[in-house]
């Protein structure tokens, strides 16, 4: 199955842990236009949207080492609930960025009081929410059947 959507527990994350090499950190709105250029450079267009939504409600998280964005993750973006997107550079993927940004994005969503997360639109990232957060996909979760059915050109 791809490009459906899939749904986390939020009750059971993994605990957060410290990492050396990066830290996570909550986009402050100053940080916009570089947070957006790092994303519009690195992933997609709709992405960039997407970000700019969350970070200006204060939901979008980086991982930053020595000043260099290395991924970015948002949520409440797409639709209430919804995490994502979340980018990774392909040279720091494996190096727990992935992991770090996930878990900090699904764990403010706890705090706010989400018992689920939706992941929206899993494509081959499927086995990486399966490992970390025991997602699975949700029954009839294809972009014709979700939140995605407004886009003009699904």
């Amino acid at each position: 199955m791809t490009g459906c959507d899939m749904i986390a527990n939020l009750t059971r994350l993994p605990r957060e842990q410290e990492y050396e090499s990066f830290r996570i950190k909550r986009v402050f709105v100053g940080e916009k236009p570089r947070v957006l250029a790092f994303i519009r450079e690195n992933f997609s267009e709709g992405w960039v949207n997407e970000a700019e939504c969350a970070l200006l409600q204060h939901k979008c998280f980086v991982a930053v080492k020595d000043g260099r964005i290395l991924g970015f993750a948002c949520y409440d973006a797409t639709a209430k609930g919804y995490f994502g997107p979340i980018g990774v550079l392909e040279e720091t993927r494996g190096q727990g960025v992935g992991t770090a940004l996930l878990l900090r994005t699904l764990t403010c969503m706890r705090e706010e009081g989400y018992g689920y997360a939706i992941i929206g639109w899993v494509d081959d990232a499927e086995q990486f929410y399966r490992k970390t957060v025991n997602a699975e996909w949700i029954p009839g979760g294809e972009p014709e059947n979700t939140v995605y059915s407004n886009l003009i050109d699904l």
